[in-house]
């Protein structure tokens, strides 16, 4: 039977015996290293050669998300898990980012802890279902915030031309016949579609996205 090889890095020995005490008893694992920081796990991966590394990510001189890109960049098969005690969305999609394929909670059942492996180890990926809705969560703001701005109206486009030029807002409406008040409307709605503040930021962005030309 082919073993999985894998590698521990945590800074607490305590953890990292019991893992290693843990994952021995399973007839396809076998644990090759374990480093107690970020450096020691790039510099272990090198001489040992694991399949799936179990990667804290808070431990000093480096932390998980630096070891993780380092090990990558030298031995790209190696696939990595993230085991830690943190579930905020900033370290989850640094994890992620940095090439975990699998995010488990230090508090995790065992069981879990050995299909996330498994599962990695034969190019799969692995999230709790906790994490996973964070996830997707992110996914869905950063989808929304990458839609494309709301078209100006055709009055709005001759209303910021006429801001491009300097025009005052009472100039605005007597070139345009409409009252002051209804220029300032269109200011406000301007401001909002292109997520400015004021009237320079506006003629700048509109004429750095080609909105608008002089």
């Amino acid at each position: 039977m082919t073993r999985i090889k894998i590698l521990i890095a945590d800074d607490h020995p305590v953890v990292r015996e019991g893992l290693s005490a843990m994952l021995e008893r399973q007839e396809d694992m076998e644990v090759v290293g374990d480093a107690a920081d970020g450096a020691a796990a790039v510099t272990i991966c090198e001489k040992t050669k694991p399949d799936v590394v179990l990667m804290d990510l808070r431990m000093p001189e480096m932390d998980g998300v630096q070891a993780m890109r380092q090990i990558s960049e030298k031995q790209p098969t190696i696939k990595f898990i993230v085991l830690t005690t943190f579930d905020t969305d900033d370290y989850i999609f640094k994890g992620i980012e940095a090439g975990a394929r699998a995010y488990l909670l230090k508090d995790s059942p065992r069981e879990e802890l050995f299909k996330a492996i498994r599962a990695v180890y034969r190019g799969e990926s692995l999230i709790q279902p906790s994490i996973a809705m964070k996830v997707l969560d992110r996914f869905a703001t950063l989808s929304r915030q990458s839609q494309p701005p709301e078209l100006l109206s055709e009055r709005e486009m001759e209303v910021l031309r006429l801001m491009a030029t300097g025009a005052a807002n009472k100039t605005i409406a007597a070139r345009l016949f409409i009252s002051e008040s209804t220029v300032k409307t269109h200011v406000q709605s301007i401001f909002q579609k292109l997520d400015v503040n004021d009237r320079t930021e506006a003629v700048t962005h509109a004429l750095q996205k080609g909105i608008i030309s002089l």
